[in-house]
């Protein structure tokens, strides 16, 4: 092994991204030695799960990352990552980052609203000003807390990689990096990353994503060299695409409690910082346990990781999803499995339940979740339900989800034609019962916006993905 690759993998999703593909064998089988930096408390876990010759598990050090970012010139820190993420160029579509935007001001303390009017001059100015924009990106530098001397020494890297270009607590680890003269590279986890999280947090020399679409986010976004933009696909999907997670459907409605002879439409809790999801989840369970759809069915409602915070609003809505499952007849709920550790319910170890959820699912349903990719990708059709809440989250900022389809993802999906919108408890039991009776429905258009979306489909984005990474540390070629 001739060759050092760091990884920063401080999110479920990106455990995934990594370690359930072919990332990082592709890596170890090209000669590198790759060290995983995640959760201290996963630590075991991941080495006991996923441990090989050539990996290495350390600590990412999320409690002294925190620690400095609340306590060194925490107001600066703060409003730095702010005007960050809120200050990407206007040449790419921006409703979701001004949602972001809108939210972080309502319910910002009173001391921290009186300079909102100031920072939204200096947004306005990102936002039309690239030299601004680079300012920014270099003033992050001056936060650089040295937490990982003793890693970088041990192990030499020749490459750091990490989930995100400096959104998170990863900032740390990549503007070290840089510091050193140690070459940097991102990865795209999440579908929506590129037109919600805008500028870099770190100097990162290259990075990776799904599509042509995520490249011309990145480059006219946040003015991102397109020498330095990769088009990958997506690793996480890899698995999918080559089935290898899928449980049979018997096995499956077994599993659950579900009943073989009734439809099964599938529910993913989507969007819950922004709005409730459960006036979606009481117009499906009506529509189910009153028989009102075009044959008889069943709900399954798969809860978001986010209602396993300690956020008393969330937990509420759990429990309320819970309460309507014990009570209804033919609803149900599934919970997604956690992590552990700091990266919470965000986990690879349903994979296999969350794929066969969504390829059993007879008619999908989301609010324009990533998963409305993720079905399609199963040929399964979608409906994305956007009912408002009359009562919103109290006392907190609440959009209304008839008012986010034009964010880019939502547009996109919309636009595709791959699936259908519902407004209203009328129009959603229209779309499912279009779909019951018409199962085949817009696959063309699913397939076609899979494609768009993903690049590629055939289970080879984690090689290419590797190859590529390879190539950056010295070590191989291009994928």
């Amino acid at each position: 092994m001739n060759r050092t690759v760091f990884i920063s993998a401080d999110h479920g999703l990106a455990i995934v991204y990594f370690l359930q593909s072919d990332v990082v064998p592709t890596l170890l089988a090209g000669g590198a030695r790759v060290v995983l930096l995640t959760d201290e408390a996963l630590k075991d876990k991941i080495q006991e799960r996923f441990g090989q010759p050539g990996l290495v598990v350390e600590s990412l050090r999320f409690r002294e990352a925190r620690a400095y970012f609340t306590g060194h010139r925490a107001n600066v820190q703060w409003w730095l990552d702010f005007l960050r993420r809120a200050g990407a160029s206007r040449r790419i579509n921006l409703q979701a980052v001004d949602a972001f935007l809108a939210q972080v001001e309502d319910e910002a303390h009173p001391r921290r609203k009186r300079l909102f009017p100031l920072m939204r001059l200096a947004v306005a100015v990102l936002r039309r000003w690239r030299p601004a924009r680079r300012w920014l990106v270099r003033a992050q530098r001056r936060f650089d807390p040295n937490l990982y001397a003793d890693l970088f020494e041990t192990y030499r890297p020749d490459l750091v990689v990490a989930s995100t270009p400096g959104w998170r607590h990863d900032r740390y680890l990549l503007r070290e990096a840089a510091r050193r003269g140690v070459r940097t590279a991102s990865v795209i986890v999440g579908w929506d990353n590129t037109s919600s999280y805008s500028l870099p947090g770190a100097d990162v020399q290259a990075i990776t994503c799904w599509s042509e679409i995520q490249k011309e986010e990145l480059v006219r976004g946040s003015d991102w060299d397109p020498a330095k933009v990769h088009i990958g696909g997506i690793p996480s999907y890899d698995g999918y695409f080559r089935k290898e997670w899928q449980v049979p459907r018997e096995a499956y409605l077994r599993q659950h409690g579900l009943d073989p002879k009734r439809k099964l439409i599938g529910y993913a809790s989507s969007f819950i910082t922004f709005s409730p999801n459960i006036q979606n989840i009481e117009a499906l369970a009506r529509l189910v346990s009153e028989d009102r759809l075009a044959e008889p069915c069943q709900l399954l409602v798969r809860l978001h990781p986010n209602h396993f915070m300690d956020v008393e609003r969330f937990a509420a809505e759990r429990e309320r999803a819970r309460e309507l499952a014990r009570q209804l007849p033919h609803v149900h709920v599934v919970e997604p499995v956690a992590l552990g550790g700091e990266l919470g319910h965000y986990s690879g170890e349903d994979m296999p339940e969350k794929a066969s959820f969504m390829a059993h699912s007879d008619v999908f349903t989301t609010v324009y979740s990533t998963m409305v990719v993720e079905a399609s990708l199963h040929d399964r059709p979608v409906v994305s339900a956007v009912l408002d809440s009359v009562e919103g989250w109290p006392g907190k900022f609440t959009l209304p989800l008839s008012r986010i389809g034009g964010w880019p993802t939502h547009r996109r999906f919309i636009e595709s034609g791959a699936g259908k919108v519902a407004n209203t408890e009328d129009e959603l039991r229209e779309a499912i019962n279009y779909y019951l009776m018409n199962p085949q429905a817009e696959l063309a258009e699913r397939r076609a916006f899979i494609e768009r979306e993903c690049t590629f489909t055939d289970g080879s984005t984690g090689r290419r993905t590797g190859e590529y990474l390879l190539s950056l540390s010295g070590n191989g070629n291009p994928g």
